[in-house]
């Protein structure tokens, strides 16, 4: 099993390579080496061949036309002659030499016959032929001339060592267009790895910057070439970006701060005075302000924690978690709330679950999504929670079969104090959502909507640290 799964990730690894853009440009560079390499060296093989073919031609020709010459000056009996003296010299030579008189009587030669398939006056042509002596035809390359008397002559080379040297060329060029495809692609996959691991750096930069990590940097070498200048400007941008959002924190830190103070002295003093007063009026009237005090003391501190999960603060505790105890405790806490809204509470995950993150804010996020679902789900009776991997990645769903949200809308309700609910007759803040999708971030992942059919379904995509 562990090895099919290897194999199953290596194959996915290599579709993923292939459809990426580092894939693509490797299989461009080994495609263009190999067009180029493929035609040279075709060139190359074609050169070579039409060079051995045209020496031997040239080689038959030069004996054809002094054997013409010898007819001309001498006739055929000198020609005869010729040929005779010759033969003896060229027995274990390549030459093939055939004279025949006008009736196509052989005078002299090392071929048993003419060939049928010969025609006078032939210039070049390569055919198959015994040799008197021979026990195997060879090939041989031959031109023929028809003589004024109307004898002919055929003046041939054996062909074998030139076919031969030429399969050599072929088997060299072969094996060496191999090879140079073998080293194109080793080339190609490693420049593809370089590249690779360069862009790589810097999308593992620019990711764990989008989760907080705001000191992180891209790795640069002074080298001065392009990823270095771009490592060189992402730095310079990623310290602007650390200096907006240091003062952006401490702002609003600060702010949050200085606000939850007063608003925990009203609670404070609203307490004290509806312990004072015995007015039914009064009371009502202190009783609504100490809802809306700490309506706005829990937006004060949602907002904080926002703040301080979008800053990062918390990565530092993510450690391996029970996803199924985890649930089983949240329900555990919401089921009686549950049971008395008219819901029913369902839980899967997994035995055996674990999955690295921060416990405390993935179960605030977890508890988040249920509120929801028992706030917003008008009509429904059943609220699911349940997780599983898919692929390295963990999900978390909170689903309900109330009457959902939109899909055009699923942007809206996720902005920071968005709220879908026009007369703000429900309570809320619109800063759970935020909360839910700053803890995602937090865990280099995302929240989705979806529809639950009929209702909605929030999930919670978490993925391992880098």
């Amino acid at each position: 099993m562990a090895e099919a799964g290897a194999r199953a990730g290596a194959a996915a690894g290599w579709r993923g390579f292939a459809r990426s853009t580092i894939g693509r440009f490797v299989g461009l560079a080994f495609l263009c080496q190999f067009l180029v390499t493929g035609g040279v060296l075709l060139f190359v093989q074609q050169a070579s061949q039409r060079t051995v073919v045209a020496a031997d031609r040239d080689a038959v020709h030069d004996l054809r036309d002094e054997l013409l010459r010898v007819a001309r000056e001498r006739g055929a009996a000198g020609l005869r002659q010729d040929i005779e003296r010759r033969l003896p010299t060229v027995r274990s030579e390549r030459i093939v030499l055939l004279l025949t008189d006008a009736q196509g009587r052989i005078d002299a030669g090392n071929l048993g016959a003419w060939p049928t398939t010969i025609p006078d006056n032939t210039p070049w042509r390569t055919i198959e032929l015994y040799r008197i002596g021979g026990e195997q035809p060879e090939p041989i390359g031959v031109s023929t001339s028809r003589l004024p008397d109307g004898g002919r002559l055929l003046a041939g080379i054996v062909t074998s060592h030139s076919l031969q040297l030429t399969r050599i060329y072929e088997e060299a060029l072969t094996i060496a267009f191999l090879m140079s495809l073998l080293l194109t692609l080793i080339i190609a996959i490693l420049l593809g790895r370089v590249l690779t691991r360069q862009i790589s750096a810097i999308a593992d930069t620019a990711n764990a910057v989008a989760v907080g990590a705001f000191h992180r940097r891209v790795a640069t070498d002074g080298s001065g070439d392009a990823f270095d200048r771009l490592g060189l400007s992402i730095n310079a941008m990623l310290e602007r970006i650390d200096a907006l959002v240091s003062q952006l924190r401490m702002m609003t830190d600060g702010l949050a701060h200085d606000l939850k103070s007063p608003v925990t002295r009203l609670l404070s003093v609203v307490e004290q005075a509806s312990t004072q007063t015995r007015d039914d009026q009064a009371l009502d009237a202190l009783e609504k302000v100490h809802r809306e005090a700490q309506t706005l003391q829990g937006m004060l501190s949602t907002a904080l924690l926002i703040s301080r999960t979008e800053a990062g603060f918390g990565s530092d505790r993510m450690r391996d978690t029970a996803i199924a105890e985890l649930l089983e405790d949240l329900a555990e806490v919401y089921g009686p709330l549950i049971e008395d809204s008219g819901f029913t509470l369902h839980v899967a995950a997994p035995a055996g679950l674990a999955f690295p993150l921060h416990r405390e804010l993935v179960s605030q996020a977890i508890a988040n999504l249920i509120e929801n679902a028992l706030k917003y789900a008008e009509g429904g009776d059943r609220i699911a929670l349940d997780a599983a991997m898919d692929g390295d990645a963990l999900t978390i769903s909170v689903s309900d079969n109330g009457p959902g949200i939109p899909a055009d809308q699923h942007e809206a309700a996720m902005k920071r104090f968005g709220r879908l609910d026009p007369s703000r007759t429900k309570p809320g803040s619109g800063l759970g959502l935020s909360l839910v999708e700053a803890v995602a971030r937090l865990h280099h992942g995302a929240l989705l909507l979806g529809d639950a059919a009929p209702g909605l379904r929030a999930t919670l995509r978490l993925r391992r640290p880098a």
